[in-house]
């Protein structure tokens, strides 16, 4: 089990969450500590997996035009093979096991209203144990952040 951030490391990824490609001697300046300090701890919290540092598109930057929440309702026994299957998809950005109305949710993103019923109609109805599948696009998007507070 990987160990858990102290407050070095949250300081760290604090300033990680706002810029990512920041110089490891910029945050040693920034929190009074060696450029080696922060490179071995930026390290180890990527090594353990706590951390990631990825290059995060936006849906504008795609084909798709179409952002989509979709709730599976699934027989208990097929909650995880469906779940995989929609981990599967291309279309598919991320995928959760619910307690709720639906057990599979997704966040899913489409090039037009076609592709979208291609999605649900051959696809997602396909899946063995889909007992519903509810739709829900997305309009407008308020506030979205990959930051967590530490």
């Amino acid at each position: 089990m990987p160990a858990m951030l102290d407050e070095m490391d949250r300081r760290i990824v604090r300033l990680l969450q706002r810029n990512a490609r920041v110089p490891n001697t910029e945050i040693a300046r920034a929190l009074n500590v060696t450029e080696t300090t922060v490179r071995n701890r930026v390290s180890r919290l990527l090594d353990e997996e706590l951390i990631g540092i990825v290059a995060v598109v936006d849906q504008r930057a795609t084909e798709a035009t179409i952002s989509a929440f979709i709730g599976v309702t699934v027989e208990l026994s097929r909650v995880v093979a469906v779940a995989e299957s929609l981990r599967e998809r291309p279309e598919a950005r991320y995928v959760a096991q619910m307690l709720g109305s639906a057990q599979v949710l997704a966040e899913t993103f489409f090039r037009d209203h076609d592709h979208l019923l291609e999605f649900r109609n051959e696809f997602l109805s396909t899946l063995a144990g889909v007992i519903s599948v509810d739709v829900s696009i997305v309009l407008r998007v308020h506030k979205m952040s990959y930051e967590w507070e530490i």
